[in-house]
């Protein structure tokens, strides 16, 4: 669809239609020629200026015309080129036109009217560029809104996060200073998350960094033994954060009484999406092996509580731990809400 032309001329009597489109084609400026005020007012979002006769206004209901002008944006002065006859007195009926008139006097000069143009235009073009920042700043102004509220929420969420680690953390310590250590662990692991999320535009965090990131501690380089292998996924705030920090009790847990507690202990982290319709899911499958013989605990640590209760129910997983003899295994069905698919590092 071409674009419309940037000049509307109303000068139904006569020849100045005419004459006044001729002039501007000649000065490379396009233009159209309208037979009535109600033709042209529905042209008028799209124009940037209008070349009108005097008479053209007067015999027509302005109503329709005076109202868009009054409804226009604070950024917004519509150009107008009013040709009326010399030696007249301004016809008083017009007066809603003033702050947008240009008054070209009958007979005019052919480039008094396409310097008055250009200049109507360029005034225009400035408006626009007066549109465009105020839009821009805007939006700045709405991401800002929008990171604060995210901000609340997420210290909200941090703080209650904190206070529930702190108080499992107590509870199975049997000393000062496992508490200080364990606790601080916890911290670390959560502040990595964090930094995650904010160091990323889009508030996200790699799945496979969270896991990288939790594991990279208790690899061996000359005789790697974990591996994680799956497509990248971006997780939101909401999901990252507890998902990360599942991921640190298993790490901790597995180097405590796992496989990797002993050198010979492997770890597979893999996982897939899975797409239904417009909904996907991660399918991730820890399973560790060649470690001490697993045994079912006798009792509820912090660990399996948040994989159980906090990763289950704030982010609507399915998880389950299997305790087999040769190695935990942990499999988690995730669903990604706001979530995206990101290259592969």
């Amino acid at each position: 669809m071409a674009s419309s032309p940037a000049v509307l001329v109303l000068a139904p009597l006569g020849r100045d239609a005419k004459i006044a489109a001729s002039i501007l084609a000649t000065n490379h400026i396009a233009s159209r020629v309208c037979d009535s005020l109600e033709e042209t007012l529905p042209l008028l979002d799209e124009a940037q200026c209008l070349v009108v006769a005097e008479e053209a206004l007067i015999s027509s209901d302005r109503k329709h015309f005076a109202a868009w002008l009054e409804s226009q944006p604070a950024w917004s002065d519509f150009p107008i080129v009013l040709l009326t006859m010399r030696g007249t007195e301004f016809d008083k009926r017009l007066a809603f036109l003033d702050r947008y008139l240009i008054v070209l006097e009958r007979p005019f000069l052919a480039s008094s009217l396409a310097n008055s143009v250009r200049s109507a235009l360029r005034a225009r073009a400035r408006q626009r560029e007066v549109q465009s920042y105020i839009k821009q700043t805007q939006e700045v102004a709405d991401r800002q809104k929008l990171l604060i509220r995210e901000l609340h929420h997420r210290v909200k969420n941090t703080l209650a996060n904190v206070r529930a680690m702190m108080g499992a953390t107590a509870k199975s310590s049997g000393n000062v200073h496992d508490f200080v250590r364990d606790f601080s662990a916890r911290i670390v692991s959560l502040a990595d998350t964090h930094s995650m999320l904010t160091d990323d535009y889009w508030q996200t965090a790699s799945l496979y960094r969270l896991l990288e990131s939790e594991l990279s501690h208790y690899e061996t380089h000359d005789r790697p033994r974990i591996v994680l292998e799956g497509p990248n996924v971006a997780l939101v705030a909401d999901i990252a954060i507890p998902v990360g920090m599942a991921f640190h009790e298993l790490a901790s847990n597995s180097s405590k009484f796992g496989a990797l507690s002993l050198p010979q202990g492997r770890l597979d982290v893999r996982w897939s999406v899975s797409t239904f319709g417009n909904a996907q899911t991660v399918n991730l499958d820890w399973r560790e092996r060649d470690g001490p013989k697993v045994e079912q605990p006798r009792r509820r640590g912090f660990g399996t509580t948040l994989l159980e209760k906090v990763v289950a129910v704030q982010c609507d997983a399915k998880v389950e731990l299997k305790y087999h003899r040769n190695g935990l295994q942990f499999t988690m069905a995730l669903p990604l809400r706001d979530t995206r698919l990101v290259p592969a590092y």
